[in-house]
This record gives structure tokens, sequence and C-alpha cells, in this order.
């Protein structure tokens, strides 16, 4: 029986590959390399499911869904793992967390009332909102963001630091450019990671807010009732 590749399947595989790279760091310089190259394919396979989904038309709202959850595990695995190198701020993660956790749970929210992922019935009704988020270029944008970050630091890492480094014998000044690179990456990659989540903050309000009106309306009913 041929393998028949669903996007929710491609998915999964870009959690473990993303996970596996992750367990490769720190374990020897070509080790790190390796790692590097599983975390292109990661990325890389980020952008095929969407292209299965939309080729063999099997978008869904639970697998706009998985996507988004696959999405947090790689963010919050490598962005934890540099932390704890010492390569990157704890905040760095912390703040992934803190917005995934706040767009996820309006998302949630604005399917309970009838909302899906994109088109006509979308959550983000606004041209902005879907501009930044959901539009091809905006995503493109992040997920290269993304990849080039994950890289450089996988590099650096194999490259310049520990014992077992690649090119270990590097100046002063070359070590604090290598760095600064590191920093502006990530912190302009972390920059874009709130910009996205803006409007999904924004328009997603009016569902928390709607939510609490109904539980108000019905609490006055039974009391009324009473």
């Amino acid at each position: 029986m041929s393998l028949q590749w669903t996007p929710n399947k491609v998915t999964l595989l870009r959690v473990v590959v993303g996970f596996a790279a992750v367990s490769l760091y720190g374990r020897g310089a070509w080790a790190n390399l390796t790692a590097v190259g599983l975390t292109v394919a990661a990325i890389a396979l980020d952008a095929l499911d969407g292209h299965i989904a939309r080729r063999k038309n099997l978008e869904s709202p639970m697998g706009a869904q998985l996507d988004v959850l696959g999405d947090r595990m790689i963010e919050n695995v490598y962005f934890t793992y540099f932390a704890v190198a010492g390569m990157v701020s704890l905040w760095l993660p912390i703040l992934f967390f803190a917005r995934g956790a706040a767009t996820d749970f309006l998302r949630g929210l604005a399917m309970k009332a009838g909302h899906a992922g994109w088109g006509a019935t979308g959550m983000l009704q606004t041209w902005w909102g879907r501009a930044l988020v959901a539009s091809r270029w905006s995503r493109g944008l992040y997920a290269a963001m993304k990849c080039l970050c994950f890289c450089y630091l996988g590099l650096e890492l194999a490259l310049t630091r520990g014992p077992v480094a690649l090119v270990a014998e590097l100046g002063g000044d070359k070590h604090l450019m290598i760095r600064m690179g590191a920093q502006v990456l990530t912190w302009m990659t972390a920059a874009f990671c709130l910009v996205r989540g803006l409007p999904v903050l924004v328009e997603g309000w009016k569902y928390m807010a709607g939510g609490a009106g109904q539980r108000r309306e019905a609490k006055d009913a039974i009391q009324e009732a009473a």
C-alpha cells in the first residue's frame, strides 16, 4: 500500500524532525551541523503541509489548529534549548509561550462562536489583520525568519562554542560580532511574532466580552426564575 500523505501527517513529521534536531544539539560539532540540516527540513515541512492542504482541498479547522500547535511546539522547544544553553535570553521563550497561549485562547473562543481560521468566516475580519496574520507573504516571511534564526544559532553553536567547536580560535571582536548578530536576529523574530499576534489580540477580545455577557445574562435569567 502506498503511503497517503495528508497535511496532518506532515505536521506530525515536522514536529518529530524538529525535536530530533534539538536532541542533537550539544552532542558534538557534526551532530550540531546535522541538527541545522534537520531544522531546515522542519521549516520546509511547514510549507509542505499547507501546500498539500490547498492542492488536495483538505483544509479544515482541525488541521489549522494542528498546524498552529506544531508551530508552537517547534518555537518553544528551539528557543527553550538555546535559552538553557545561554545563547538567548530566558525572556525569549517566555515571550513566545505567553504570546502563543494568549492568541490560541482567543482563537479557541472564536471557534466556539463559529469562526474558522480563514476565509469569509475567519476570525480576522479587518484587512490589516488578514494581511499581517493570514497572508502568504507574512507567513512566508515569519517562517524564513525563524528558519534563519534557528540555523544561525545552530551554526554558532557548531562553529564557535564549546570544546568541540569547529572554529574555536576566533578573536574577541569576531565573537562579539557573531553574538550581536544572534541577538539582533532573535529579537527581530520576536518583534515580528508580536506584530503578527496583535490583530488576534485586538479582534479576539470581543469574543471574551461576548462570553462574559452571555454568562451574565444566564445568571440573571436563573435569578429571575428563582
